[in-house]
């Protein structure tokens, strides 16, 4: 296949969104960056944001789903943050970060009281921006604004509704497995290249007592993904719309989920991920993997900053590549059928007391200059703008093996099945997609409470 220009290729990904990057902690961050146990507090003002003239004090009232300020897009964020602070002194910007599960519990009882952060993040899919939506939380935002911040097609269109749109998507994300190259070797194994291989080398590495595939049981939306992966290698290019079909028709009897959900639990079963992979979190599947304890982790592009991370120890760190979900057996899809969407991102609060401060700062954020050169050069993520123009010829090799496997692309999985429904449709699979795994339902159980939840 002829190699595409990476702006191009990401045009052609992304047309859908969904999910986002995750945390694995949680705190409370002031105007200066620094972290501070219990709540929030402000260098300048404290109190209630107050929106005035230009040049009063405003508190801007942020909710992030990036607890860790340190690194990674916690990192770029804060930055952002500090920076604004010093172009515009009469803002104050005070942080309240807490990982994704935290959060989205926060987040509803924010929405049951009348004390919404000014900035909040939002995941542009349906299972959890249609409620928010309707609800009236979100403010609409002027999409002449964006004419020329880069956006790749499609990629607003999961924070858009009725031609309407109501937050903005950082990331362009796409589920992997990271490696760890040094262990690979040791063991004689090679890159898989179809799912057989996938497990002789889980068995391998089993063998030698070495965690085949560290993975976030805890979270479950790992699992899903996983089975949504597993379904595009069954049907190709058509899974896109395949799988979307089947949550609006409650339709699982493509005998693909049969298929995919067989090789799930053959997977499960095999003892491809760790022992007590169910309850184990995102943090500690992702320490198993940078301390050497697994071989692989399943997890998204937003983790490529483990490159750059100086509390992984180097000989990890130097040695971690990529490879997607490998080709099954008498599937219609190949190894360049990527899970791609576009990930989390921003939106200012309909009732916010400082929206249009609020909105500066949204705005100033997603500058192309700022959040999509800070995130490239800094080795964090790929944007849902174009990034193209700060390729800086030193990255590391695991961003360039990521930005390798998007540009060879055949087709993208789009938002995955477990975030297409309501919010009670992606608890309801998720909770089955653990369920499943262990061994706890059945396959015809799995199928069922899927479609009995969205009847």
């Amino acid at each position: 296949m002829k190699k595409k220009p990476v702006s191009i290729l990401l045009c052609v990904a992304m047309t859908a969104v969904v999910l986002t990057a995750c945390g694995s902690s949680s705190s409370n961050t002031n105007s200066t960056g620094s972290t501070a146990a219990g709540g929030t507090t402000a260098a300048n003002n404290s109190g209630s944001a107050a929106a005035g003239a230009s040049g009063d004090a405003v508190t801007i009232k942020v909710f992030s789903n990036l607890p860790d300020r340190t690194s990674g897009q916690g990192l770029i964020e804060q930055m952002l943050f500090d920076q604004y602070m010093q172009e515009t002194p009469h803002i104050t910007i005070q942080v309240e970060a807490l990982d994704d599960e935290s959060y989205k519990t926060k987040f509803k009882a924010y929405a049951s009281g009348s004390e919404m952060p000014d900035l909040v993040n939002a995941w542009g899919q349906p299972s959890f921006l249609s409620e928010v939506i309707d609800a009236g939380l979100l403010a609409e935002l002027n999409k002449a604004d964006y004419a020329d911040y880069g956006f790749l097609e499609g990629s607003l269109e999961g924070f858009s509704r009725d031609g309407k749109l109501y937050g903005l998507a950082r990331n362009t994300d796409v589920m992997v497995f990271y490696y760890n190259k040094a262990i690979f070797a040791a063991n004689n194994v090679k890159v898989p290249e179809t799912y057989e291989e996938l497990l002789a080398a889980s068995e391998t590495f089993q063998s030698a007592g070495i965690i085949p595939v560290s993975m976030d049981g805890s979270d479950k939306w790992p699992l899903s993904i996983y089975i949504n992966a597993l379904y595009q290698q069954f049907e190709g290019s058509a899974a896109i719309t395949d799988v979307k079909a089947a949550v609006d028709s409650n339709d699982y009897s493509n005998p693909a989920w049969t298929r995919s959900l067989e090789l799930y639990t053959q997977t499960a079963d095999s003892g491809m991920f760790q022992i007590g992979f169910e309850t184990t979190d995102y943090a500690t599947s992702m320490n198993l993997f940078t301390n050497g304890q697994s071989a692989m982790f399943y997890m998204g592009s937003w983790e490529m900053s483990m490159a750059t991370n100086q509390d992984i120890p180097a000989e990890i760190r130097d040695n971690i590549g990529v490879f997607n979900m490998p080709a099954v057996a008498g599937g219609k899809g190949t190894r360049t059928d990527i899970a791609a969407w576009n990930g989390g991102g921003h939106a200012v609060t309909a009732n916010s007391a400082a929206k249009e401060e609020a909105v500066k700062l949204l705005n100033y954020m997603y500058r192309p200059e700022n959040w999509s050169k800070l995130c490239w050069e800094n080795g964090v993520c790929m944007s849902a703008q174009n990034f193209s123009e700060y390729l800086t010829g030193s990255e590391t090799a695991l961003q360039l093996e990521l930005v390798e496997l998007v540009n060879n692309s055949t087709s993208i999985s789009g938002v995955t099945f477990n975030d297409l429904g309501t919010n009670e449709y992606k608890t309801v699979s998720e909770d089955a997609s653990v369920e499943l795994a262990i061994g706890k339902i059945t396959i015809e159980e799995f199928t069922n409470k899927l479609s009995s939840v969205m009847k």
